[in-house]
């Protein structure tokens, strides 16, 4: 009974929408196909243009950096290991913050830091997109050769708003 409900509701919409000059319209069988069968992200934009399912699949599989070792976060909430730097990243732009903290991550790597604290701000309803996205830029090939870890910060360093950063040993 639903299935029918569908089939004429999508009807409908589908008879109020015209497609782009020197485009065709897909039939009804071919979107009631590809809306059924459930597929992974990277299949599904195979096939929309000027979309690679190559870069959706990198995107995914490289995944969040890791965390860093529990004792290691302990003795930098405890003080007993010190924040070498810190970066604010308040205020900038998507593209401005991304390019301060890959420099400041490259730089402190260079001046031997070991560990440094992110703030990226929570955000006006706790989900700020710097929030959301440092994680993302952490993880980038830019910068994730450098990274040991990543933790979100103890409240006395800001809590969800802010990332402790474990840079690895630089050997020169």
């Amino acid at each position: 009974m639903r299935g029918d409900a569908d089939s004429r509701a999508w009807r409908l919409v589908v008879a109020t929408v015209r497609p782009f000059p020197g485009r065709s319209a897909p039939s009804m069988e071919t979107m009631a196909s590809q809306t059924s069968s459930p597929q992974p992200l990277h299949a599904r934009t195979a096939s929309v243009p000027g979309i690679q399912a190559s870069k959706v699949t990198r995107t995914h599989a490289r995944g969040t950096p890791q965390e860093i070792e529990p004792r290691r976060v302990k003795r930098i909430e405890k003080g007993r290991a010190t924040l070498d730097a810190v970066v604010d990243l308040h205020g900038l732009t998507q593209d401005q913050a991304r390019a301060r903290l890959t420099e400041f991550l490259w730089r402190q790597w260079r001046e031997h830091a070991r560990h440094v604290l992110v703030i990226t701000g929570k955000g006006m309803l706790g989900d700020g997109i710097l929030r959301r996205q440092t994680p993302e830029w952490l993880a980038d090939r830019a910068v994730r050769q450098i990274i040991a870890g990543v933790s979100q910060a103890h409240d006395r360093h800001g809590g969800g708003g802010a990332l402790y950063v474990a840079l690895k040993h630089n050997p020169g």
